[in-house]
């Protein structure tokens, strides 16, 4: 699977409404029903049947799950070692638990970038799915970075 493959494939979810625990393009999806909806697209069939899951998902608990379940179903990678359609993970505060996924989608710089900022695709609670720069504020956050299998998803 080539990183513009998942690229191209999360560009069709834009503008696909934010619903919590939702994974449908165009009718609503979290940021984790992206990633989920993406697998499937590329031939994946659902890795995992996932429990309802709250807003707060794991941070009573302090429990990585999200993290744990990225380690499962894709490969972990470098954080330094940005690809197009990596999976990033993101820590929202300091001290609480990974939950917020996006999709790498421009690594910055170049011709066609012009020197622009590196970007990213997710959903976003209020905004939908969007394409979005990975600014200083949002990089500082990624925790992991994963890519989707090469084979078999």
């Amino acid at each position: 699977m080539t990183g513009g493959a998942v690229v191209a494939r999360a560009r069709l979810w834009l503008g696909t409404p934010y619903v919590h625990q939702a994974s449908c393009r165009g009718a609503g999806c979290d940021c984790l029903g992206l990633i989920r909806g993406i697998w499937r697209e590329l031939g994946g069939d659902e890795p995992k049947a996932l429990p309802s899951y709250t807003m707060d998902w794991s941070e009573p608990q302090g429990q990585e799950r999200l993290w744990q379940g990225a380690r499962r179903h894709l490969h972990p990678k470098p954080l330094h070692q940005a690809s197009l359609g990596d999976v990033l993970l993101f820590r929202m505060r300091a001290g609480s638990v990974a939950k917020h996924l996006g999709v790498q989608s421009w690594l910055g710089s170049g011709p066609e970038g012009g020197g622009a900022l590196p970007r990213f695709i997710h959903a976003y609670a209020g905004r939908g799915v969007v394409e979005c720069a990975l600014s200083t504020p949002w990089r500082r956050r990624i925790v992991a970075r994963f890519a989707f299998p090469q084979e078999g998803l």
